[in-house]
């Protein structure tokens, strides 16, 4: 008779349960280290700037979390995630939510690289500092937006696709529907889903997983844009794509150029610009969003926002485009180029500036403007059901302010980042790009986009900078092994 050695018996008691969370803990102690210090910093800023932080955009999401609506200008999906957590009339909770999504992010990062492609612990977790541990990441964290939704959406795609050597076609539905909860958060996700599209072509990874993710990422996605037809009148998600791209153009737009026919175009003419393009203001934002300086308001007093006044802004900025591309060319790398400086000079303006600040005063009172049937500041306080302006508590809001005059990641260091990441796809080219293709063009979709269709914003380098770190970090971890292998 043959003894039948017993199986090894799994201590389920909640001595055992600790006993293995220590253990993992030990395993992964550096990142562990780094995630407690960043969880830290979140809870001091939470109780800094309680009960959350205010900028321009947010009052808009709110309105549509009270009142849903497809919003003419950006998409809903944050605006769906107020909504859901509305019963809870709490702000703080809405950002802490965004607290968990940055340090999410940061596990996602630090899980890739580690289980996937084998970089060392230590590296993985300097690939996942700047999202633990940048005071504007964490600020914009704290901010009622929805930045941190879509970073850590962004992250996951990536994630999720070069997780899967061999995907399945479920494994492409979830990026399909990762895709396009991305899209509805951000317009911007649309183009990152041609980007994962052309990267599983080049992987020839068959065509079931694209064909799922594809249907996946359109079904939600279709179905926004019928009801935003049902209410606004355009199969669209949005009404201000043109009207952005015009305020692209207005900083050289010269209609002199563009020989228009104010005959026939007199609509287009209406929106020229008469101040000579070397005396306008050195930002575009003046020439969408002040009524004394932009051209938008010949259409009338009411919104900028609609079917035919986007239409119009949108012929009128491609004809400038293409009786100007060396201008349009030029105002493009200018705003790309300024991704990469060292230091955080003021722009696009002051106000836009100082709301990334912990130390400025806009975001610690309520806005009163007119908003959808009711006004700015009723609409946040509606949803607190209570005072909703931003209260600094001190010595909280003094660590986080002092914090953040020391800690960011400066520009200069994303470029280099992106360089590295520049340098492994340049190496596996026979390999078209490698795995590091995908983050990389990804980063430097993120960055570029902006300044190609609206302008430069020191938060949309924000979803960049992880990514750039994924690139980079796989770039380094390919050259070490290949380095053992000679």
């Amino acid at each position: 008779m043959v003894a039948v050695a017993d199986p090894p018996s799994v201590d389920a008691s909640p001595q055992g349960g600790w006993r293995r969370v220590l253990a993992f803990l030990r395993r992964h102690r550096v990142f562990a280290a780094a995630f407690g210090a960043g969880a830290v910093l979140r809870i001091v800023t939470m109780l800094g700037f309680g009960p959350a932080m205010w900028f321009n955009d947010s009052y808009d999401y709110v309105s549509v979390a009270l009142r849903p609506r497809p919003h003419p200008i950006r998409p809903d999906g944050y605006s769906f995630w107020l909504l859901l957590l509305r019963p809870l009339h709490s702000f703080a909770f809405v950002v802490f939510t965004q607290h968990l999504m940055g340090l999410a992010a940061a596990v996602l990062i630090y899980a890739l690289l580690t289980r996937k492609f084998g970089v060392p612990a230590w590296g993985a977790t300097l690939a996942a500092a700047p999202v633990l541990f940048d005071a504007y990441q964490i600020q914009l964290e704290q901010l009622v937006m929805s930045d941190s939704m879509f970073t850590l959406l962004v992250v996951a795609v990536v994630t999720l696709v070069l997780w899967h050597t061999r995907m399945t076609w479920r494994a492409g539905a979830a990026v399909g529907l990762l895709l396009a909860l991305t899209a509805l958060t951000r317009s911007i996700g649309l183009p990152i889903l041609a980007l994962v599209v052309g990267y599983l072509l080049i992987k020839r990874t068959g065509w079931q997983p694209i064909a799922a993710m594809v249907v996946a990422c359109a079904l939600p996605v279709v179905a926004y844009m019928g009801w935003f037809k049902a209410v606004n009148g355009q199969f669209a998600m949005t009404n201000s794509d043109g009207v952005i791209l015009y305020m692209r153009t207005s900083l050289f737009a010269d209609c002199h150029k563009m020989n228009l026919d104010k005959r026939k175009e007199l609509e287009l003419a209406l929106l020229c610009i008469n101040t000579p393009p070397d005396k306008r203001e050195a930002s575009a934002q003046p020439y969408l969003w002040w009524d004394n300086q932009n051209q938008l308001h010949v259409f009338g007093s009411g919104t900028k926002f609609t079917p035919e006044i986007n239409a119009t802004a949108s012929e009128f900025a491609k004809k400038a485009i293409l009786a100007q591309p060396a201008d349009y060319l030029a105002t493009m790398a200018k705003d790309f180029f300024r991704a990469f400086r060292w230091d955080r000079p003021y722009f696009p303006d002051a106000k836009t500036f100082l709301q990334y600040e912990f130390s400025n005063e806009y975001t610690r009172k309520l806005a009163k403007w007119s908003s959808y049937h009711s006004t700015t500041d009723k609409d946040a306080e509606a949803y607190e059901n209570g005072p909703a302006a931003t209260r600094a508590v001190s010595p909280w809001s003094d660590i986080m302010i002092a914090y953040q005059g020391a800690v960011r990641l400066p520009g200069t260091v994303l470029g280099l980042m992106l360089l590295a990441g520049l340098y492994g796809v340049a190496r596996r080219w026979r390999d078209l790009g490698g795995p590091a293709l995908l983050p990389w063009l990804g980063a430097v979709g993120l960055i570029l986009a902006p300044a190609a269709t609206a302008e430069f914003d020191y938060r949309y380098l924000l979803p960049a900078a992880p990514l750039a770190c994924m690139a980079a970090a796989i770039t380094i971890a390919s050259m070490r092994r290949r380095g053992r292998e000679t």
